[in-house]
């Protein structure tokens, strides 16, 4: 499992651009950049919708005014779900939205969560990072469901 002082694996995600999904390597997004990365099991899920992706949205000035480059979310979920949850929340200024829909970045970072006894597969668990040019300076796990140890509230007193 990934920890504070690790760099993070080179893996390539899927995002949504005017033309069409792209493949984005992880030197792309982190490189040189101090980014607040957050990671969720999926794309509308209950918590994830209504009280996890929200907060880092309506925060993103407040962060980038301490020197963050980039928000970005990860989840196991296709480019075009993920395009579709950035467009119906209005995010797409704010977060950069990371398609992992085969999982490969959560089970790199060893971060993945099997669901499939619930029917939703793979997944990523809850997680938040800020990751200085590829490195991991903070690192907030949630272990059982709900909790708000990696909510924007934790990360805005560790950026």
């Amino acid at each position: 499992m990934i920890k504070v002082g690790d760099r993070l694996p080179s893996v390539t995600f899927t995002v949504m651009t005017a033309d069409g999904p792209k493949p984005v390597t992880t030197d792309e997004v982190f490189k040189g950049k101090k980014v607040v990365l957050f990671g969720l099991p999926g794309a509308f899920t209950p918590t994830c919708h209504r009280n996890h992706l929200p907060g880092y949205r309506d925060n993103a000035a407040t962060l980038k005014a301490k020197g963050v480059d980039t928000i970005a979310v990860t989840a196991v979920n296709d480019v075009f779900v993920m395009a579709a949850w950035r467009d119906a929340t209005n995010s797409g200024d704010s977060v950069e939205f990371l398609a992992d829909g085969s999982a490969a970045f959560a089970k790199a970072i060893g971060l993945s969560l099997d669901l499939t006894e619930r029917g939703m597969g793979v997944r990523t668990k809850r997680f938040s990072a800020l990751v200085e040019d590829g490195v991991v300076k903070t690192l907030n796990i949630e272990e059982g469901p709900g909790t708000p140890e990696s909510g924007v509230e934790k990360m805005l007193t560790q950026v």
